[in-house]
């Protein structure tokens, strides 16, 4: 099995260098944090990630969660990891003051979130969702429904869910059945089934707050009649004590490909006389306040895409340091050489690292938009970063994960057979990977978004500012000297190039042919991912020439910051043109076949 041990020095360059954390620690709320505070909180998550959850990654995916009488046992180690898990205060990290949180901003939680997810995915998932939940009462819940449920939510002591699908409302929300019927006294009964519940049902907390989308009596048909509760698996009581079981309850959990020890719950509400849920918010405006909860754990799916790669990446580079195999090419008769001497071998692990380092750059920029979307004094500069954020979230969300499945992939093929072999631990981050282009959206889904609402909507005005950008970055680039920077000015320059062609595309065909544009949202979607990546890595290489001029830090860390943007241009930023041909290009082949003909 591998070990896991955060790439602190990567993380922290590109918290400080790329995505500006001074700029973020000057923000209002932020007036306790600093650099100092931000290193040590990282450190001591890299030894709870990989003294605590890291061991537990591979005996809970062989162990997994068990379902026995609608109770749900997490594997063995859970409970205790969960326990120190709050006890460490890890949950209550960005969350509001006021309600126990520690209120540090998104940045720094976004490199935490990395770590736990790296170290073990399928346990982080619960303070995920958790997260989720808070955010949304945090927004739109009444002030009871705060005092009520945030504090211990906050702390950990109680977990929370999303319940959006049905076995017949997969993403087509506007299929769900489940009913809420007033009982006039301000409360709703709540009748039906939901299914991949994430953590629905486990020992690790004393209550489960799920939050819930049901359809009122006299709700309008399609999305629009939606309203969302809150359904707590206890009722609880005015004190803040647990009162009378619930009616909601957990008949199975899914066996899976992946993530076996994080439980997928089908939940029953209601089979016995009722649920009790309180509204959230308006009637019929449940959707929009779930879509707050699915921003939130979007932004997380693409930071276990990131996190992913990192655990295949530093498990493959271990195995290709300790595997010997064969001689160096072209040495006859010299001595065995571990597989790291190997050209493909090596070309693997390049891919691996830098598709890595691309996604840790792009989301942790991201990450610091959030801050300043919520937190700068300059409504326009909130504005402003806003719109980036939601630019960003399916690019986040959909080019990590998708990365994720070849990053993981690539990790498999460095062990070559051993790969296959479910002992030597590489096939589980394969499987874990692929759900993450699934759940909280499918990459189709948040492609459409980013062509559809995040381009067409807005007539590219976002994107256009952000491949302005870009352009600065190349111009920066064509001011240095040496080969490696020619060829990342030149990749990147194509990459924006075949950006601004696709967009183009999409703004002329979207409201004409929408079937047409849509045929190329996930490879515009790629695409974007790939230079938007690319402009990091670009940023990453600048930066470091500036450090080695000036002979600042660490050389080799620098060296090896723009051989890699080098590798990225040639190898992953290379591809920008081929998927612009696609998203112009690639509507007439697929659309062209009646239904009987495949």
């Amino acid at each position: 099995m591998s070990n896991y041990n955060a790439p602190l020095r990567d993380m922290q360059f590109v918290m400080n260098e790329l995505a500006d954390l001074d700029a973020v620690i000057q923000l209002p709320g932020n007036e306790e944090v600093s650099a100092d505070l931000v290193d040590a909180i990282l450190e001591e998550a890299d030894k709870f990630a990989s003294g605590v959850l890291a061991p537990l990654n591979w005996t809970g995916d062989q162990e997994g969660a068990k379902w026995s009488d609608g109770e749900v046992a997490t594997a063995p180690g859970w409970k205790d990891a969960y326990k120190q898990f709050t006890e460490s205060g890890w949950t209550a990290l960005p969350c509001d003051p006021e309600y126990g949180g520690q209120g540090l901003p998104k940045l720094l939680a976004t490199g935490v979130m990395e770590m736990w997810k790296s170290a073990n995915m399928a346990f982080s998932l619960c303070p995920m969702l958790t997260s989720g939940a808070i955010e949304a009462l945090m927004l739109r819940g009444t002030d009871e429904q705060k005092s009520m449920y945030l504090p211990k939510m906050v702390s950990g002591e109680w977990t929370g869910t999303m319940n959006l699908t049905e076995p017949q409302a997969g993403s087509d929300l506007a299929a769900v059945r489940t009913k809420a019927e007033p009982q006039g006294d301000g409360t709703y009964k709540i009748f039906g089934q939901k299914i991949f519940i994430t953590y629905g049902e486990h020992d690790l907390t004393d209550n489960i707050i799920h939050l819930v989308l049901a359809r009122l009596p006299d709700a309008p048909e399609g999305v629009k009649g939606i309203s969302l509760f809150v359904v707590p698996k206890f009722l609880v009581n005015a004190d803040g004590s647990l009162g009378a079981r619930n009616d909601v309850h957990c008949v199975s959990i899914e066996h899976k490909l992946g993530i076996h020890a994080s439980p997928t719950a089908v939940l029953a509400f209601g089979d016995k006389g009722g649920a009790i849920g309180t509204l959230v918010g308006e009637p019929n405006r449940g959707l929009e306040y779930m879509f707050i909860m699915m921003n939130e754990a979007r932004f997380a799916v693409g930071m276990e895409g990131l996190a992913l790669s990192e655990r295949a990446y530093q498990h493959a580079l271990q195995y290709a340091k300790d595997r010997v195999q064969g001689t160096d090419a072209g040495v006859r008769g010299g001595p065995k050489v571990n597989i790291l001497h190997h050209a493909d071998v090596r070309r693997l692990l390049m891919n691996m690292k830098s598709k890595t380092e691309a996604m840790r750059a792009l989301a942790y920029v991201v990450g610091a938009a959030f801050d300043k979307a919520h937190n700068h004094a300059d409504e326009a500069v909130r504005v402003q970063n806003q719109a980036f954020v939601d630019l960003m979230i399916p690019v986040v969300k959909g080019w990590c994960t998708e990365n994720a499945i070849d990053v993981t992939s690539d990790g498999v093929q460095v062990h070559g057979g051993m790969g296959f072999i479910e002992e030597t631990g590489a096939a589980q981050h394969f499987r874990d990977a692929r759900i993450t282009t699934i759940y909280e959206g499918t990459t189709a889904i948040q492609a459409n978004d980013l062509i559809g609402r995040k381009i067409a909507r807005e007539n590219g005005v976002t994107i256009a500012g952000v491949v302005a950008q870009m352009r600065a970055v190349e111009a920066e680039l064509a001011a240095v000297d040496g080969e490696a920077f020619a060829a990342i000015r030149k990749a990147l320059g194509a990459g924006i190039a075949a950006v601004e062609e696709a967009v183009a595309y999409i703004l002329a065909t979207y409201a004409k042919d929408i079937k047409a544009a849509s045929v190329g949202s996930v490879p515009f979607l790629k695409l974007l991912g790939i230079v938007a990546g690319g402009w990091q890595m670009a940023r990453a290489a600048l930066v470091s020439r500036r450090k080695l001029e000036a002979g600042e830090g660490e050389a080799s860390f620098y060296k090896t910051k723009i051989v890699t943007a080098r590798f990225y241009a040639d190898h992953v930023l290379a591809q920008a043109p081929g998927l612009a041909y696609t998203v112009v290009n690639g509507a007439a082949g697929a659309l062209e076949l009646a239904e009987e003909n495949f």
